[in-house]
Order: C-alpha cells, then structure tokens, then sequence
C-alpha cells in the first residue's frame, strides 16, 4: 500500500467537559474531511464514544499503536485513531473548569507536539479548551499559545490569529489589562505581527495578500490631537515595512482608524489587519461570524489551529453544538500542514 500523500494532520478532543468530543464527532462524519489529511484523532478512547453518541454519529477509525505508522497508511478514508489514558470518565463534570480535565488537555497537546517535532505529523488541530482549567490543571504560562511556544523553543515573535473567511487579523498586544497596551505598541513588534500574519496567509494558499495596519487612538489620532503613536510608531513602521522587497506588490498599508477599517477589509481590499489590542480585532470578527471564526496560532514552527467559540460548557452534553468553525479550522490545518510538509521536504 502506497504511503498517503496527504499532510498529517493531529485532531484533538479538547476539554472533557465541553462540547469538544461532539464537535469532532461531526467533524469526522464529513466524508470531505479525510480528503483533505491523513487524520490522527487523538485522545481517550470512552471520550471519543461519548462525543460520537451526543452527536448521534458513529464515525470508523482505524486504531493506530504510534504516530510514527500514520504517515505509510494508504487512503483507506477513515481517520486514525491514537488512543491515549488521560482522564477517568469519575473525573468529568460536564460544564464545568477542572484541574483534571485541564491536565488531561495539556497531555494530548504535549504529545501532538512531541509527534510534530519526530516529523510525523504536520499540523494540529484541537477542539476548544479552557485556560482556567488548564492553569489550575498543572499549565504554567498565561494560555495555551504561550504555552506552544516554550514547548516548541520559540524564541522569535509569536502572537494569535483570528480568521473568518479571508480575512485573518492579528495583533500587538493580546490577554494583558487595558491599561497596559500602549507600551506594546511598538515599531519592532508592528513590523514583526505584520510579516508574521502576511507569511501565514501565503502558507495558507493566499498568494498576494494584502495587510491593514490598525490606528491605537480615535480617529487614528486626529493629527496628534487625540495621541502620538500614529504619529511617532504605527506610521514609520508602516514605511519601513513597505520599503522592504516582498514577494507580491504593495501589501502592506495604514494606519487606519479602528472604526473605519474592517469596512475596508469586507469590502475585499485587504485580507488582514493588524490591530493594536484584543478587542479592536476581536469584537469586529465575533460581530461578523462568531460561529465561523477561527484561531491559529502563529509565528510557530508548525501550523496549529482551533475553533475560536471556546467550550461552551452552557450546552455540553446537548447535542447543540455547531461543527462549522472547526471545519473552518481544520480546512486551514489542513492547507498549512501541506505547506509545511512541502517546505520540510525542501530542506531535507
């Protein structure tokens, strides 16, 4: 049997106690799904069947002893299946943020990034977790992209994207208080969330992406009247950007008011924008498709996306859930880890 020419793309189950389970039960029922990746669910085998009955899905997998044998199984159009003892069934209260279930979390993740850095799997993709559980489960840092990046010996620029559709968004600063964000914005990090969200949207299939840079102040600061950092940060980092040689024409361009400039991205003008803080970007998305949004997280050295809607614990259990934004997040899985296989290839 031929190897599968497909990336491997990693799927986890998320927090026990939400909708996580369900969700890749839906997903996994898709027949296009496994024509997009080599699929390797992974996680507590009575999990998975939990998911598959509130979902009301019974989806074939193939039980696999190691990630090491997913990447030589032909297209048999069943996903794998890598089971894992992480948490007892005693151990999970639907609903609700446990220590448990956040360990549980975080040895799924550590496992999938163990198996990405062997080079056997080529993105991931995980159901929604929640980061108090994983705090008090055992997790050091402030959220799980933090978390990626010491895992992974990141030690360049990282920070999250969030996507709908075609248009990605990025941003300076992200989970710090209000009243700290203006000493984030600086030029270096400007330029470096510029370049990183531009190099992911190409790695995403997107060949001549265009980026947005976000004003901080109102009205982009009225000429100084309303603040300087238009005038003394965004601005200059604007023209440096744009004086470096790009593969594609003109793609950066700002800074724009804030209230003015996701007008210019739905009107197909630019497919990302760099914003300044968490909610500059994020309202904007929610506001315009809150169940289709997604997070990756960049500036890693392997692609790794999740639904953005969080665990939902409100509806856990139900049978309610809504499958589009991880369906969203895996189709973007499955393109970067493409690329990333490719350029793997190259460098070999």
């Amino acid at each position: 049997m031929q190897p599968s020419p497909l990336p491997v793309v990693a799927l986890t189950l998320g927090d026990p106690a939400g909708i996580g389970a369900e969700l890749i039960a839906r997903l996994l029922a898709r027949p296009e799904a496994t024509a997009l990746a080599n699929i390797v669910l992974v996680g507590d085998r009575w999990l998975w069947e939990d998911g598959q009955r509130i979902a009301g899905l019974t989806v074939e997998t193939d039980i696999v002893p190691s990630f090491a044998v997913v990447r030589e199984r032909g297209d048999t159009g069943r996903p794998a299946f890598l089971a894992i003892d992480s948490i007892d069934p005693s151990q999970v209260h639907r609903g609700r943020a446990e220590a448990a279930g956040g360990r549980s979390v975080l040895q799924v993740l550590d496992r999938c990034m163990d198996a990405t850095l062997a080079g056997e799997v080529d993105a991931i993709c995980f159901a929604p977790l929640n980061k108090q559980a994983m705090r008090i489960g055992g997790m050091q840092h402030e959220d799980e992209l933090h978390h990626f990046a010491a895992y992974l010996g990141v030690t360049g620029y990282f920070c999250e994207f969030n996507t709908l559709g075609d248009l990605w968004t990025s941003r300076i600063s992200s989970h710090v208080p209000m009243k700290d964000v203006a000493q984030y914005i600086t030029a270096e990090r400007i330029e470096q969330a510029a370049e990183l969200i531009y190099r992911a949207l190409r790695a995403s299939g997107i060949e001549r992406p265009r980026v947005a840079i976000a004003a901080f102040n109102p009205h982009g600061g009225d000429g100084g009247v309303c603040g300087r950092e238009e005038l003394d940060i965004i601005a200059p980092a604007v023209k440096a950007l744009q004086a470096r040689d790009w593969p594609s024409e003109a793609p950066f361009d700002g800074p724009f008011p804030a209230d003015t400039i996701f007008l210019k991205a739905q009107a197909g003008d630019y497919q990302a924008i760099v914003t300044m803080y968490h909610d500059q970007g994020q309202i904007a998305i929610k506001l315009l498709g809150f169940s289709r949004g997604v997070t990756v997280q960049g500036g890693l050295p392997i692609p790794i996306t999740t639904p953005a809607h969080g665990t939902a614990y409100d509806i856990a259990g139900q049978g309610k859930a809504s499958v589009e934004a991880t369906w969203q997040a895996f189709r973007i899985a499955s393109r970067m880890g493409s690329a990333h296989r490719l350029a793997n290839r190259e460098t070999a």
